[in-house]
């Protein structure tokens, strides 16, 4: 039984709780994620969005702005260059390194400044391939893609989503142009047991046989899996009413990266960076903490070929979805070391 003198000290205990995380809630408002970067984390750029690493983690590739220019950085240097200024253009939603080398774009052949955003919708923004040496403007795929195509790390193969289905083939180039071969739908959301909108985003290392995707709307928003021989699907992130987007994924395929709210359950404009493991447990680490700050967001990861780094953007609340404010590099070594450390 409680006496009166532990229910008091109880109550004082709980008090000084609450008010040393209102305090340290208070000590952040006008404050920026940026102002108290740690170790393992740098900025790379002041502005840009949707990073993708080089295949030797030396560059990364990244978009100015939705409906911008796409831009390369070299780590090392910090040296910016331009990819998409050779050329007029309507401006591009994804920019992605194929196995080659050479860069996916997603873009429409049209934009109208007053109208913008039909320019990102299926109907509208097509896929292209710009060869690496930026001799000459990208050629068209002749295909056209909602969201985020997946590109394989290995081959010179893609998926991509349309009309809600995921259709996947192969790059071949013929006669000084890319094209598509072997296209096949491999995933109709018509025959699924539920109801959700689907977006590819990565092929699962290391054999690729899988397909992680976003099925958004279904319980929230969860992570699954396609195995693409067989068809069957998985629900890897198991969290009713919560958001989990994957958006990224480790070379030896058994964790993801996720845009989640599990720290607030108040929907996709209020994420951070998780890392989700993909071996059916729904099992889950936060480690970005950039919402702590009010009006902030961390998200779009991506996981470099050698698991080492992972890039991501930041950005703010109300920002729409993809949206970034610059490039971060993430030490997932250095974090790892670190996290040791401090759980003894």
């Amino acid at each position: 039984m409680w006496d009166r003198i532990s229910i008091f000290v109880l109550v004082i205990l709980v008090g000084l709780l609450l008010t040393g995380c209102t305090e340290q809630l208070q000590s952040r408002k006008g404050e920026s994620p940026l102002d108290n970067l740690p170790q393992h984390i740098k900025r790379v750029t002041h502005f840009g969005q949707r990073a993708d690493f080089s295949h030797d983690g030396k560059r990364i590739l990244f978009i100015e702005r939705t409906f911008g220019d796409v831009y390369e950085v070299e780590l090392k240097t910090k040296i910016i260059r331009p990819i998409t200024h050779h050329y007029f253009h309507e401006g591009y939603t994804r920019a992605l390194y194929l196995s080659n080398g050479d860069i996916l774009l997603s873009g429409a052949q049209q934009f109208d400044a007053k109208d913008p955003w039909p320019s990102r919708s299926e109907k509208n923004a097509e896929l292209w391939v710009l060869r690496k040496e930026l001799s000459g403007p990208p050629k068209p795929l002749g295909e056209k893609c909602f969201e985020g195509p997946a590109v394989s790390r290995r081959q010179l193969r893609i998926a991509w989503t349309q009309g809600g289905a995921f259709y996947m083939a192969d790059i071949v180039y013929g006669e000084g142009r890319p094209k598509l071969t072997n296209k096949k739908k491999i995933l109709d959301k018509k025959d699924l047991s539920f109801e959700t909108g689907l977006e590819t985003q990565n092929f699962r290392p290391p054999d690729e046989k899988e397909l992680i995707f976003s099925a958004y709307g279904y319980q929230g928003t969860e992570v699954a899996g396609l195995n693409i021989k067989t068809g069957k699907v998985i629900n890897y992130s198991k969290a009713p009413n919560q958001y989990d987007e994957p958006e990224g994924i480790f070379p030896d395929g058994k964790h993801t990266l996720v845009e989640c709210d599990k720290h607030n359950t108040k929907g996709s404009q209020h994420i951070d960076i998780y890392k989700l493991a993909l071996d059916g447990s729904g099992k889950t680490q936060r480690i970005t903490f950039f919402g702590d700050y009010p009006g902030y967001k961390a998200s779009n990861p991506v996981v470099s070929d050698d698991g080492r780094y992972m890039a991501f953007q930041f950005a703010k609340r109300g920002d729409p979805a993809g949206v970034g404010r610059g490039i971060m590099i993430f030490d997932l070594v250095q974090y790892g070391r670190m996290k040791k450390t401090r759980d003894k």
